[in-house]
């Protein structure tokens, strides 16, 4: 049986949405850590309503924090409770997406997933096992999971982007290559983005050029 998740909303009221994009957090933060990107997005995205569930498992010590999957060098979990964790991670979101697309009634080919760190590996998951494919993924500071089960898992092949930090310490820019190679050399068309100077984070040159990718994959003309 899957979790519910329980989500925070701006942009697009729910029946006149054109467009949504799905946020998906980082370790020990919550939907609100980036919904709050709205804010700044929805003048240049109209029509597009912005949707940020919380990961389905508090987060150890982190107050109002959640997680999608525990992580064994920071929470002392197990690698075996880890996969377990992330296993069940995704069932609950692609349940959730599933519910989403009904009850909204938009596609995957005009919906967006962005994630940040945890929720990254979340999203370029999911993202390449779901049919039909979303339009796009955006992934800010985080790293694919299991690249070698991708060519024999993935059912979708939505174009990505691949943005991250220089001076990133949780998670190194190496991962940002690494992403994108094996993504690339299974068909995927890959974007990517270095934001120079700025740590484990979102910078503004790097949400510009992720709104610029996300408004060329939902079709929004420039005007």
């Amino acid at each position: 049986m899957t979790r519910a998740l329980q989500a925070g909303r701006a942009g697009a009221a729910k029946g006149e949405a054109e467009r949504l994009v799905i946020f998906l957090h980082g370790y020990g933060a919550n939907g609100a850590d980036l919904l709050g990107l709205a804010e700044p997005l929805a003048p240049h995205m109209p029509g597009t309503a912005f949707l940020a569930p919380d990961a389905p498992e508090t987060c150890a010590g982190v107050p109002f924090g959640y997680q999608w999957f525990p992580i064994p060098w920071i929470d002392g979990s197990s690698e075996e409770q880890s996969r377990a964790g992330m296993g069940r991670a995704v069932d609950d979101l692609n349940a959730w997406l599933d519910s989403v697309a009904e009850d909204e009634g938009v596609s995957p080919m005009r919906t967006v997933l962005f994630g940040f760190s945890q929720g990254t590996m979340m999203a370029l998951h999911v993202g390449a096992r779901r049919a039909p494919a979303c339009a796009g993924i955006v992934g800010f500071s985080g790293r694919l999971l299991d690249p070698e089960l991708l060519e024999d898992e993935m059912v979708a092949r939505p174009p990505v982007l691949l943005v991250h930090g220089d001076a990133d310490d949780v998670v190194p820019i190496a991962a940002l290559p690494e992403a994108g190679n094996a993504l690339s050399a299974v068909g995927f068309d890959v974007y990517a983005h270095v934001m120079k100077g700025t740590g484990h984070g979102i910078a503004p040159d790097g949400l510009s050029v992720a709104l610029a990718f996300m408004r060329e994959r939902l079709g929004i003309e420039t005007g």
